[in-house]
């Protein structure tokens, strides 16, 4: 069985728009509340919850953070970049795991592999912080054999293989040349002994095709889900994309 982490970012990006300049983050008018979307996720089949405190705060706020470590029921998954601040931060939340991720102040949402192979004593400062402390690290990567191979050296158990070129590719030419990328990376981690976990730019129609990318632990999807939630609400898309992922018979 494939695993759900459902991203919850996007919920706390249309809270945000109309309510940044306030200084509760729930409560009274301010709505809607991303830590109620995550535990609704949760109840329709979430596996975990994957959740995003950038350093510029454009959407997830440290409290949403607190209080759903008050209240998950399932694993937490910390997105986060590569900074002491984030690692302070980390270290007192204490997610079941974290997400090593890039950050770039321009972009809407994460548009790119971390570059292991060019920081690693940084990357390396993060994954002895939380190894020591007992949270799993993953590296949100490019599936790219360099790539792989730093991440085996600096003993991070996880890898979650950056899904946004093929997704983009999906109705264009160089579709199947992105997959079988993905495909190469998949096997290479594996046989290297991480877990692999993939994510970015999923949707309910791809999501037939990643569901085969080989030695699939679980798939890491947001924007989709909280789409699709704003029609059947995110019972049913968490339901439906589950259902997706491992389809019955």
């Amino acid at each position: 069985m494939i695993l759900l982490g459902v991203n919850i970012d996007h919920c706390a990006t249309v809270r945000q728009a109309r309510y940044r300049g306030y200084s509760a983050t729930v409560g009274g008018p301010v709505e809607p509340d991303p830590v109620t979307l995550a535990v609704l996720s949760e109840r329709a089949g979430a596996d975990g919850i994957t959740i995003h405190l950038r350093e510029d705060r454009r959407h997830i706020q440290e409290r949403d953070v607190y209080r759903l470590r008050e209240v998950a029921q399932t694993r937490i998954n910390l997105e986060m970049a590569c900074t002491p601040a984030m690692i302070e931060f980390a270290l007192a939340v204490k997610p079941e795991s974290v997400c090593l991720v890039p950050e770039n102040r321009e972009e809407v949402s994460t548009e790119g592999g971390l570059n292991v192979v060019g920081q690693r004593e940084r990357v390396r400062a993060v994954c002895d912080a939380m190894r020591e402390a007992g949270i799993m690290v993953s590296l949100f990567i490019d599936a790219d054999a360099a790539q792989i191979d730093a991440t085996v050296e600096l003993q991070a158990p996880w890898i979650e293989l950056h899904t946004g070129a093929w997704a983009n590719a999906y109705y264009g030419p160089k579709r199947a040349e992105e997959f079988a990328r993905l495909v190469s990376g998949a096997r290479l981690a594996h046989s290297a002994g991480l877990v692999v976990n993939a994510g970015h730019g999923i949707n309910y129609i791809n999501v037939s095709e990643i569901r085969t990318l080989p030695h699939l632990n679980e798939l890491n999807i947001g924007h989709s889900i909280i789409s699709r939630a704003l029609y059947t609400g995110i019972d049913e898309a968490v339901r439906e994309m589950k259902l997706r992922i491992n389809p019955i018979g």
